[in-house]
């Protein structure tokens, strides 16, 4: 069994070396790992017992630093199983929170380059870039945990923004969509329910996305709001059955493109007399009169304001109260910017994955947030837009013109 006295002899020859206290320390400690190596194998070294449970199987080295000065420990091994000093635990919880900051640095907009330095910062060694890659990829439990989960109760308003971003695949770079999806309960209380990665354009790739929401979970929705992309109306009707609001900035940015820059402040005045009605049939029968008096010196607004008459005004039909909302993707605005203020750090990603695992990261701290403050839309409101909404038949709206 273990040795009852420690080696004095030894240590006193150090004394004079200003190791003493150290090397008393290490020896201590050295010792209490043997004892509790010793009571789980049921045996001393190299000691014959019909007791024995296990055999050690050499050492690994392990520095511990204290007041003292950096202790030198040899940590015993097992042939089966593992063993590790009790008295080591507040290390290993130090080193748990070094990951946690190393991630959060990561997420917050630090760059796996500049991560060694701000661990230098903190008093340690160095880290680098694949470890730091290695140990951010524990975030990618969190997030897919986050970004997979049921979607519980009715979800009235759903808003779809993408961001485009820069990936690695198969030795080119190519710009594919992140969309975010947020949507909004019968509650009033606002999450990002969803991350896709593809091609925007594609009306299968809208489909499979909007499946996936569905399958998860996500019903009752009403109106989806969005940018105008190819495919997305389609898919919107065929998987939710919801009316599709175009993003009303961005239809603004459009049809003033057909306008040149000295008549665009009057142009957009005039379209804005529809947007400032009390109600839907107000609103359209403004919106018919602006087109009629823009169409003879602008045909190809003309067309443009006939043709998006539907989607540009579909929030209007919803409870007053929410309408600065629904009518447009600007309330996404903060969120955009965190994330692309976090992927312009990364620049390129080299895969789909790293694109899930970083976006998602935000979004995740995001979603926390947004739990933390109040309702995003009144209880009342809500409860008034799911009653049953007004069609055209009893707005009695006039014919459109042929």
């Amino acid at each position: 069994m273990t040795k009852e006295r420690l080696p004095l002899a030894e240590l006193l020859a150090k004394a004079e070396d200003g190791d003493f206290l150290r090397s008393v320390a290490e020896a201590v400690l050295q010792m209490l790992m043997e004892a509790n190596v010793e009571g789980l194998i049921g045996a001393g070294r190299h000691e014959r017992t019909g007791e024995r449970l296990n055999y050690r199987n050499g050492f690994r080295d392990r520095t511990l630093d204290t007041r003292l000065g950096s202790l030198q420990l040899r940590i015993p091994k097992l042939r089966q199983g593992s063993y590790f000093p009790p008295f080591l635990e507040p290390r290993k919880t130090s080193e748990k929170a070094l990951v946690a900051v190393i991630q959060e640095a990561w997420i917050g907009g630090v760059s796996t380059r500049r991560v060694d330095e701000l661990v230098q910062a903190m008093g340690l060694s160095g880290i680098s870039k694949s470890t730091v890659s290695k140990l951010c990829k524990d975030i990618d439990e969190r997030v897919g945990a986050f970004l997979n989960r049921p979607l519980a109760g009715e979800w009235p308003y759903l808003w779809l923004d993408a961001t485009y971003l820069r990936q690695r695949e198969g030795g080119r770079i190519v710009s594919v969509a992140a969309i975010i999806a947020v949507a909004c309960d019968a509650e009033g209380h606002r999450e990002i329910v969803g991350l896709h990665i593809g091609p925007s354009e594609a009306e299968t790739f809208w489909s499979a996305f909007l499946k996936s929401l569905v399958k998860r979970g996500l019903k009752g929705v009403k109106l989806v709001i969005s940018d105008a992309h190819e495919g997305l109306k389609a898919a919107i009707a065929r998987v939710l059955g919801a009316t599709w609001q175009r993003c009303r900035v961005y239809w603004m940015r459009n049809a003033l493109a057909h306008v040149g820059k000295a008549q665009q402040s009057m142009a957009s005045a005039a379209l804005r007399q529809a947007f400032l009605q009390p109600d839907q049939a107000s609103a359209r029968q403004t919106w018919r009169h602006v087109a009629d008096q823009l169409r003879p010196r602008w045909p190809k607004l003309g067309t443009l304001i006939d043709e998006s008459e539907d989607d540009v005004l579909a929030y209007m039909s919803f409870p007053a109260p929410q309408r600065t909302k629904l009518h447009s993707t600007n309330p996404l605005e903060r969120l955009n910017e965190e994330v692309k203020r976090r992927a312009d750090v990364v620049g390129i990603f080299p895969s789909e994955a790293s694109i899930i695992r970083v976006i998602g990261a935000v979004l995740l701290e995001a979603n926390d947030e947004w739990q933390m403050q109040h309702r995003y839309m009144g209880v009342e409101a809500m409860a008034e837009m799911l009653s049953p909404a007004p069609t055209n038949e009893t707005l009695q709206l006039p014919p459109r013109p042929a």
